[in-house]
């Protein structure tokens, strides 16, 4: 089954954060997600696709998957795999429902009580309050990387009273240019790792209701409250 917790994704502006050559210091990647935010704060809607692999802890072979993402503010999200299997997920604010088209099977719950193994959409959901919601690190080995892309590393806050994330970090690789979020790894605290690439951007073309709206086929078994709320 589709596990789905965090994504990340978003614009800076134009003129905004610098390429860092000789690696970013903590002002500066702190002015980059103050750049991210400010950027989805404008953004009306995004659709991009995008091709993911998992690595599972223990295990030599990647899981590999492919699809694309639709979002569009406030608070609607699709998100679909295509390949190897057809899954289609619709959000709206923090309520889930995934139909699976080989079981003619739509599932609903609650979206903050999924894991974290494959999709990421808690962080979509949340984008444009990075900064509220991460503590920004160094990425190892960017002193090393000469003219690469920038990156950024994102560590949860944990809220007084919540449970500790499931994610330990997640880096980001950021395009220079129009500064859209290129790549993005999950790294859990189980030690998985599921990182995604995306392409084929998008953005402010007018995307309707009606995309992010789940119509279950006839005959569709509805099975409630699989993930429930917290």
């Amino acid at each position: 089954m589709t596990a789905l917790r965090w994504i990340l994704t978003g614009w800076v502006m134009v003129c905004g954060a610098p390429v860092f050559a000789q690696g970013p210091d903590s002002r500066d990647l702190q002015a980059l997600v103050d750049r991210v935010d400010a950027r989805y704060a404008q953004l009306g809607d995004l659709q991009a696709d995008f091709v993911q692999e998992t690595r599972i802890e223990g295990f030599d072979q990647l899981l590999r998957s492919s699809g694309r993402v639709f979002l569009k503010k406030p608070g609607l999200l699709r998100w679909e795999y295509l390949e190897p299997s057809a899954e289609h997920i619709y959000v709206r604010e923090s309520r889930l429902e995934m139909y699976v088209p080989a079981h003619n099977q739509v599932l609903r719950g609650d979206l903050d009580m999924m894991p974290a193994t494959k999709a990421p959409l808690r962080l979509l959901r949340g984008a444009g309050k990075l900064a509220e919601q991460f503590v920004v690190r160094p990425t190892a080995g960017d002193t090393a990387r000469d003219g690469a892309l920038p990156r950024l590393t994102l560590v949860p806050r944990t809220a007084p009273g919540a449970a500790p994330s499931s994610i330990a970090k997640v880096v980001s690789e950021i395009q220079p240019g129009t500064y859209l979020i290129q790549s993005l790894a999950l790294h859990e605290v189980g030690g998985n790792v599921s990182t995604f690439r995306f392409f084929n951007f998008k953005t402010d073309t007018g995307l309707g209701d009606a995309l992010f709206t789940l119509t279950p086929p006839d005959g569709a078994v509805i099975v409630e409250d699989v993930f429930p709320q917290s």
